[in-house]
């Protein structure tokens, strides 16, 4: 029989209670995206306090902190929902429009919520008069507690699970990550790939950028720690995703891998090209910063 850990019973919901007939939840995500954003606040707060981790000072005030998170929770969801729409489901809500704003039913891409934070970083940067470049190297290491902490809400939501696997580690998951794949003789078992992207994306990532920024001068260089994020991440989910089982719509019959782009038998996964991107152009960031 092969080795395998059972799936923890852990409801996604924290607690859920009725107010006027109307069923309302926390939920672990939910207080993911919360949580991580409320460390993000503290580390972009003790950056702004200490003027030695800067070229030229703090790049601004403390006081203006609740203005741009604002700008970036706007960004997160709208673009994270949007791009979940575009990217992964367009068919769907094209025949349903009114679905695009249901998102307490889920559904939101990062790819799509980075080009959100994106947009509302630099929107914040020409409203308010802060240096960009400052501004999206602390927002970069400010990110990671979120990622990892949304990773491990995925896990505990039992959704992006990865392929079958026969390693000890692997994970016997509930509903249809079972489903598709175990037999009579033996359970489904899958790779805990939301761990893994929780561990690279969010645990070591996080950990380099906040050494680069507290403790080697990285916020002296101009866009260097936002090159790290871009090519650290984009690396990291390159890598996740040979194990990752793609989306369901990526998958065509009798083929697990999901290709987008074929060759050799070999495949990318529509994840990884969205991440490629990532890669060239955070290497490239980081390739200009050093020489600045």
């Amino acid at each position: 029989m092969i080795a395998a850990l059972q799936f923890p019973n852990i409801s996604p919901e924290i607690v859920s209670f009725s107010i006027l007939g109307f069923e309302l939840a926390l939920r672990w995500y939910a207080m993911a995206y919360i949580v991580g954003i409320a460390i993000g606040w503290q580390i972009i707060k003790a950056a702004l306090r200490r003027p030695a981790l800067w070229r030229n000072g703090p790049p601004m005030q403390v006081s203006q902190l609740e203005d741009l998170l604002t700008y970036i929770v706007i960004g997160v969801i709208g673009g994270g929902r949007l791009g979940y729409v575009f990217f992964y489901k367009p068919g769907d809500f094209l025949s349903n429009p009114i679905d695009i704003i249901k998102i307490w039913e889920g559904g939101l891409s990062f790819h799509g919520g980075f080009l959100g934070v994106v947009l509302a970083v630099y929107l914040f940067s020409r409203r308010k008069a802060v240096p960009l470049p400052d501004l999206a190297d602390i927002i970069a290491v400010a990110a990671t507690p979120a990622i990892l902490l949304v990773r491990c809400a995925n896990f505990i939501n039992a959704e992006l699970w990865g392929r079958q696997t026969e390693l000890p580690w692997g994970v016997i998951f509930p509903g249809a990550a079972a489903q598709s794949c175990a037999t009579a003789a033996a359970p489904c078992v899958r790779h805990p790939s939301q761990l893994y992207e929780a561990g690279l994306e969010g645990l070591l990532l996080g950990t380099v950028l906040l050494l680069l920024a507290f403790r080697f001068g990285g916020l002296k260089k101009p866009w260097l720690l936002s090159g790290v994020f871009f090519a650290g991440y984009g690396m990291a989910r390159f890598l996740v995703e040979f194990v990752r089982q793609p989306d369901a719509q990526f998958v065509s019959a009798g083929n697990e891998l999901g290709w987008a782009l074929h060759a050799g038998g070999y495949g990318l996964t529509m994840g990884q090209l969205l991440t490629l991107p990532m890669i060239i152009a955070g290497m490239t960031v980081i390739l200009r910063a050093r020489r600045a």
